[in-house]
């Protein structure tokens, strides 16, 4: 979580994360890096991957090596999806723009935020056609929020993922301490027409203060049919991290789920979404597919992640790292250090495509020699 000054050029997320950081102004750092309280979960989002071992197999052909799959019926070129990330601009210029160019140049799909920086307009214009995704909060005022799924849909975004784990603001201790508000420049470029600001907002955060004034805490299961009922596009819930909010999530007919914790800024101490992936997945019964975001840093990530039940997994930060260093060719890179790795851990593993990485290639750390010694990987 502490990068060092990586080599010239970068060659991992975490080199990037360490340019980024020495070249971010300090609130805007804290923001993107931050979790929430004591950043317990942000470093087990990481830890949990780490705790996870590979169970490769061997003398099997790779010399050719399938990495494409598919998301809600969309082809894409390896299972990585850029989850949504407020305020791109903060990090560069381009903002949004640049990483939805960057995301259709790889092939695979992006997904904006409500609080973007840039209008969805703009950025469906940035890259004609490409997949997306766009996230949505539930503003008390229902108005506000029909106009911005009726704006996403017309616009051809092909999905809603509807964030579920922010009734309130999780706590972020240094966006208090920093007084944390929109730079002045930048706007809220789905809001242009709204009064509603992120200033400063005296001894805390500006975000916090937006979000009590303006999101519905009363959201429930049951406005998932009122969405439904307005929408003809998909419905992912974003933030289920249980099996019991999976199995509501099926009953309320969402399309599919995000297995997320916020990237660990919502509710601190609560499991690392890679140890709750499986959970999920299991209750859902294959029923619709399951995405996982929180904790991504490598390609062998990927791999566990897609072992343990994911259709694909979704990263935020680190493409937020690649923005602030080098704009859209620094998203560009860090997609394909990604991509590079996926591939040379699917070969290192024995899989020559994507359905070949099953359940029994990981086992847990602290596991493994029970595992080894009566056979019980698959259950684990």
């Amino acid at each position: 979580l502490n990068p060092t000054t990586p080599p010239s050029p970068p060659v991992t997320v975490s080199d990037f994360h360490a340019l980024a950081r020495g070249k971010l102004p300090k609130m805007i750092y804290d923001y993107y890096a931050s979790g929430a309280d004591d950043e317990q979960t942000l470093q087990d989002n990481q830890d949990g991957f780490r705790r996870l071992r590979l169970r490769p197999r061997v003398l099997i052909d790779v010399s050719r090596i399938d990495t494409a799959t598919t998301a809600l019926g969309v082809n894409i070129a390896f299972p990585l999806i850029l989850a949504p990330t407020a305020m791109q601009k903060m990090a560069h210029p381009e903002g949004e723009c640049a990483v939805s160019r960057a995301a259709a140049k790889a092939g695979i799909v992006s997904t904006l935020s409500s609080w973007s920086t840039t209008a969805l307009e703009e950025v469906a214009d940035a890259a004609p056609g490409a997949p997306r995704w766009f996230q949505l909060y539930v503003y008390k005022d229902r108005v506000i929020t029909e106009k911005l799924v009726r704006r996403a849909e017309k616009m051809g975004y092909l999905a809603i993922a509807l964030t579920v784990d922010t009734p309130r603001l999780g706590r972020r201790i240094n966006d208090v301490k920093n007084g944390f508000s929109l730079p002045s420049h930048l706007t809220m470029g789905n809001f242009a027409d709204q009064k509603a600001s992120m200033g400063q907002s005296g001894n805390s955060s500006g975000l916090a203060a937006y979000v009590a004034s303006l999101i519905d805490c009363s959201l429930s299961w049951k406005d998932v049919a009122w969405l439904k009922s307005i929408t003809k596009l998909p419905i992912l819930a974003k933030g289920v991290v249980t099996g019991e909010d999976a199995r509501a999530a099926v009953a309320t007919g969402c399309a599919g789920i995000i297995v997320s914790n916020h990237g660990a800024r919502q509710l601190d101490g609560v499991v690392s979404t890679i140890d709750a992936l499986e959970e999920v997945a299991t209750a859902v019964k294959g029923q619709i597919p399951v995405f996982m975001d929180s904790g991504v840093r490598r390609g062998t990530d990927i791999v566990k992640a897609l072992a343990l039940g994911a259709t694909a997994v979704m990263i935020g930060r680190p493409y937020v790292w690649g923005l602030a260093t080098n704009g859209e060719e620094g998203v560009s890179t860090v997609i394909e250090i990604l991509r590079k790795e996926f591939e040379l851990a699917m070969a290192l593993c024995g899989c020559v495509k994507v359905s070949d990485i099953k359940r029994n290639m990981v086992i847990r750390e602290q596991f493994a020699p029970h595992d080894m010694r009566i056979g019980q990987h698959a259950k684990l």
